[in-house]
């Protein structure tokens, strides 16, 4: 690797460097075209045009996996409704296939009050998947409650009715809702929470010399003799 920094890429090998970088010869050789080839596209195959040497964009059959790792790719989401803000919530597209969550089903939210501490934080960022509204016991779901977004653990009770959990039980005790409860408390399911940011809003205490002397105060000197 150290003698193509210095003397270049051997053309005889130009092709299967190419590949194993996931880039394209053309573009390796003249620095000419696109970098990065079509996903699904295969260096060999019949079709190598003739009087020309094989390439990946010129001679490949398409496949239908691709050969390299597409890029990462970001999709917007919008927020709840509930939420004023105009702001939109980034996730992964990757993200979004592994769990089969469609994009324009996709929603965003924050976690507004303390209810689901420790395992989500107040003021995380959320994302719900309105495609997935029917209730798995103590799954995580996105509820609207008389117009408030609520998220909670939601599991079924006899007769239609429901039960609300937060995680953190001691400051936030379970609610029970009949059936007939449920209409007349207009609530409603949003869909399931399948992603939020891990956000550690429990700060160390500062030491004390940082408090008087600031950042660099509290470098303390190296000990000596130990």
């Amino acid at each position: 690797m150290n003698n193509w920094f210095k003397r270049g890429v051997p053309m005889g090998r130009l092709n299967e460097i190419a590949e194993l970088l996931c880039i394209s010869s053309r573009w390796l050789r003249t620095g000419e075209g696109p970098k990065h080839p079509p996903a699904n596209f295969l260096l060999e195959g019949p079709n190598t045009r003739k009087g020309l040497p094989t390439t990946r964009e010129g001679s490949g059959q398409y496949l239908t996996g691709p050969a390299c790792l597409p890029e990462k790719i970001d999709v917007e989401i919008d927020l709840h409704p509930s939420f004023t803000s105009i702001e939109r919530i980034r996730v992964t597209l990757h993200t979004l296939q592994a769990l089969n969550v469609h994009p324009d089903r996709a929603l965003g939210a924050y976690m507004v009050d303390n209810s689901m501490i420790d395992i989500i934080q107040q003021g995380a960022t959320l994302a719900i998947d309105r495609g997935r509204t029917q209730i798995i016991d103590g799954e995580i779901y996105a509820v609207e409650h008389d117009g408030m977004l609520r998220i909670k653990y939601l599991y079924n009770r006899p007769g239609g009715g429901l039960r609300m959990r937060s995680h953190n039980a001691g400051e936030h005790p379970d609610e029970y809702l009949t059936y007939e409860q449920r209409f007349e408390q207009n609530v409603q399911i949003v869909g399931w929470v399948f992603w939020w940011s891990t956000l550690n809003n429990r700060r160390p205490p500062v030491p004390l010399d940082e408090h008087l002397l600031g950042w660099e105060g509290s470098k303390s000197d190296p000990e000596v003799g130990n």
